[in-house]
């Protein structure tokens, strides 16, 4: 959506939207813009025409490219006399509390300055494959860490569509719960500049909805877009917000980390934990997974392999194994979340 035909960044319509973006700012919204762009950018000015898979060069490509796209949004924000921050982070800036509240921290003031953040990944040194997953998912994460009133992912699609492809094609106006009805819906990309599709924006939906924070999904191509969607146009596809909304040390639990470890569970200590609100004990888990130890974040799953739950274990992953354990509450309910 940000590049042009040449993968460069596309100055129109960048200029389009930061227009509907300073409209907002005068009109006392606080906001923030998670961007992606810098890998295409990067790209076109390779003359690559196919996105790279080697990660260094993936990398090198981010590098080149993110310095383009900051230029172009600050020089874009300083016609409309908005300052702009640059802000780039890693999965490891989430998931280290304190960092995590660093984080937060600058992003609130930034805005409470009536300075616009552009954040995005530090993808030049992250090594897990550019992945936080991507864009979507750090659009949620940095929406779930302040958190934030709405989170709108302007992509190339009118919004969740049912049918997608055939003479039945239908924009989805509302979307009251992602379930794996709607999960089936999503499907990926073939961009040859972006990841995901609107698969991720599914996955991403589902962080910050759990996180209480309704979620829109529309076209960014659309002028006016953020205005109408504002305004409570029927545009896009808005998502609703859990009921059971996480608080924040749980919504740190559930999304901040990639799990080092699962513990599978038996029948009996799923129904505890999912229904009854109960603490996992030792007698419930049947085997466990990965290398952890005490105050990581391991994944809770089923006996057939489905993750239904995150919790901060009490334990180290040799003790149980080497049977030493000497507590029977391994992942107490205040330190675990049912997804």
């Amino acid at each position: 959506m940000l590049t042009d035909d040449n993968n460069l960044p596309d100055q129109k319509q960048i200029e389009q939207l930061v227009h509907q973006v300073a409209a907002l700012h005068r009109a006392k919204k606080e906001i923030i813009v998670v961007s992606s762009g810098a890998v295409g950018a990067g790209m076109g000015a390779l003359g690559l025409k196919k996105r790279p898979t080697p990660l260094p060069k993936l990398q090198a490509c981010a590098a080149l490219g993110q310095s383009q796209l900051v230029a172009t949004y600050q020089e874009a924000f300083a016609r409309k006399g908005i300052l702009t921050a640059q802000v780039l982070l890693t999965h490891e800036d989430l998931k280290d509390h304190d960092r995590h509240l660093n984080a937060r921290n600058t992003l609130a003031t930034l805005m409470a300055e009536g300075i616009v953040p552009i954040v995005n990944e530090n993808d030049a040194v992250s090594y897990t494959e550019l992945k936080f997953g991507d864009n979507d998912a750090l659009s949620a994460l940095v929406a779930s860490l302040l958190p934030v009133d709405l989170l709108i992912i302007l992509t190339t699609a009118d919004g969740v569509i049912k049918d997608f492809g055939t003479p039945q094609a239908q924009r989805l106006s509302v979307i009251e719960k992602i379930d794996r009805q709607i999960e089936a819906l999503a499907r990926g990309t073939q961009s040859i500049t972006a990841t995901g599709g609107m698969t991720t924006k599914i996955q991403a939906a589902k962080i910050a909805t759990r996180s209480g924070i309704p979620t829109l999904i529309g076209s960014g191509r659309k002028k006016g877009i953020l205005k109408k969607m504002l305004a409570g146009a029927d545009e896009g596809t808005l998502i609703l917000p859990s009921a059971a909304k996480l608080r924040g040390r749980k919504r740190w639990i559930a999304f901040f980390h990639h799990p080092d470890g699962q513990l599978v569970v038996d029948d009996g200590a799923k129904a505890a934990l999912r229904k009854n609100g109960k603490s996992l004990l030792a007698k419930g888990v049947v085997r466990i997974e990965g290398e952890f130890q005490n105050g990581d974040i391991a994944s809770i799953c089923d006996a057939d392999g489905t993750e239904f739950g995150r919790g901060m274990v009490s334990f180290d992953a040799t003790e149980f194994r080497e049977q030493r354990l000497q507590k029977d509450v391994l992942v107490h309910r205040n330190n675990l979340v049912i997804l």
